[in-house]
């Protein structure tokens, strides 16, 4: 699935592709660009704090490996004129560990934990030398349509609303709430930290 030919403010072009494995040297290209996501792997979402702990770096890039590896395809990778840019974490609610431990999200959402219709948003990652350009945007937009090919029903997520307070700049890897709204999600009740469980509908 791609993006071809959208413009970016400094007509530069972005494309994003399912993260399979011949692509998981793009990946870690896009984890190697500032932030947490170099030790993360963008593990945190899929265990428990328990196993988060016990974990070393590279036992989180060997998880990540073996999740792509065994697809299906676990989220998307951005390129910026076909260097590796950005990655979005999409995919069945009921596999990201993480959300069904959570006992704000647990309470607020309306869906049942169970039901593998229910696809999550829980990643952003963006090089920090292509911040800026709206990937985060476009990331989102091409895990919609992955979504909406791939069966699911209806897609939340947990982003963080940056017009009240102060927040960490690691901590938006949530992504901002200003963005899904752009895309068609609703507000669905709000979270702790600052954050707001959304939700977008995919079938009538």
């Amino acid at each position: 699935m791609s993006e071809v030919g959208r413009s970016l403010p400094d007509m530069a072009t972005i494309t994003t592709e399912p993260a399979t494995i011949d692509r998981w040297d793009d990946v870690q290209h896009s984890f190697s660009g500032g932030g947490d996501a170099r030790s993360c792997q963008c593990i945190w979402p899929v265990i428990s704090n328990k196993d988060w702990n016990a974990t070393t770096v590279e036992q989180r890039r060997e998880m990540l490996r073996d999740e792509i590896r065994t697809g299906p395809p676990p989220g998307l990778v951005a390129y910026v004129d076909g260097s590796p840019a950005g990655w979005i974490r999409i995919g069945p609610r009921s596999e990201q560990q993480r959300i069904l431990r959570t006992r704000a999200i647990v309470a607020t959402t309306a869906e049942p934990l169970d039901d593998s219709s229910v696809w999550a948003v829980t990643c952003f990652v963006v090089r920090r030398d292509h911040r800026g350009l709206g990937l985060n945007a476009q990331l989102l937009r091409a895990a919609v349509d992955y979504a909406a090919t791939s069966g699911a029903r209806l897609i939340e997520a947990y982003p963080v609303d940056t017009s009240e307070g102060q927040h960490r700049s690691n901590d938006l890897f949530h992504g901002t709430l200003s963005t899904f709204l752009a895309q068609g999600f609703r507000q669905a009740g709000r979270l702790t930290g600052g954050r707001v469980l959304v939700r977008r509908e995919l079938t009538s």
